[in-house]
């Protein structure tokens, strides 16, 4: 019983809190330029509307279309919740659950991307092989950090894995898992979520044909998906295996809003990068964490 509460007090967590992130991230952009910016629950109010709307569907589509969205949220869902969420540890841990994590990840990528390609549309096509080409430098950086976490704790379980130690290869680690998080959540550099120019659109170009309920459930994905990236980073980099249960759960949220602090700055100091120019971005996140790799296998060494 006492499983089961926590499972749904979890599960409430990850829903409720998601959307709240691009709200303080759109807060920070707009304090940079020193606008007002739109409120903080901005998401919330348009995930409500979103949900009472009707749906628009092409005559093309097959029930992929829908299913798509839904399938790449609970994807995502599934991948949160193998968490581990500070002082409160995991539900579902065992060994090897971080490659249940990774691979998660690639069904919610497959889930959008089939959806796109279910329109029939070269413009929505064009978006799927920009996502996808770029997911594969991603992933490489992502499980070069997993591989890191995996030598410095000689552990293969998330809940082991993410108690980092402090040096030189966690601001390395930092770093590329930093830009792993702009890349998987089309975030500039690598992505402007706020543009419709169509030359320069990768996930936006993906999700034009959705509408109501559907596209709700992308947009409320997108922030599950930025919020665990932010767990991620965070947990990856602090060590909070010293701190009491109050501390620890401080630190955790602290971090978290460092980091969405954090992708607000550079949304707001940089500007989208040229195409030809994001592999070399990704490659460069690839060899940071390859970098961090090498530190923790020579400490593990000696």
């Amino acid at each position: 019983m006492i499983a089961v509460f926590d499972f749904v007090c979890r599960l409430a967590l990850w829903v409720m809190l998601a959307p709240l992130l691009p709200g303080l991230i759109n807060k920070v952009k707009a304090w940079v330029a020193g606008r007002r910016g739109p409120p903080v629950l901005q998401l919330y109010y348009d995930l409500a509307r979103l949900w009472q709307k009707g749906v628009v569907l092409s005559t093309l589509v097959s029930p992929g279309f829908v299913a798509g969205p839904a399938v790449a949220w609970v994807a995502l869902i599934g991948a949160a919740m193998l968490l581990p969420l500070g002082p409160a540890g995991v539900v579902f841990g065992f060994r090897g659950d971080v490659l249940l994590l990774i691979y998660l990840l690639a069904l919610a990528r497959f889930g959008t991307t089939w959806a796109a390609m279910e329109t029939g549309s070269a413009f929505e096509g064009m978006g799927a092989a920009r996502e996808v080409s770029y997911a594969v430098l991603a992933e490489a950086a992502m499980i070069a950090a997993v591989l890191t976490l995996s030598v410095q704790t000689g552990s293969i379980s998330l809940d082991t894995m993410l108690e980092p130690t402090t040096g030189p290869g966690a601001v390395l680690l930092a770093g590329g898992l930093f830009t792993v998080l702009l890349a998987e959540n089309c975030r500039v550099p690598f992505d402007d979520p706020n543009t419709h120019l169509e030359l320069t659109m990768i996930h936006e170009v993906m999700v034009l044909d959705h509408s109501g309920p559907p596209l709700a459930v992308i947009l409320h994905g997108a922030a599950i998906k930025l919020l665990l990236f932010s767990v991620l980073l965070t947990q990856a980099v602090l060590p909070m295996g010293d701190l009491g249960p109050v501390a620890a759960a401080g630190a955790l949220a602290g971090g978290v809003l460092a980091v969405t602090a954090g992708v607000g700055l550079v949304e707001s100091l940089m500007a989208r990068f040229a195409f030809r120019r994001v592999p070399l971005l990704l490659t460069t996140a690839f060899l940071l964490c390859l970098f961090a790799l090498l530190v923790a296998w020579k400490g593990g060494a000696s």
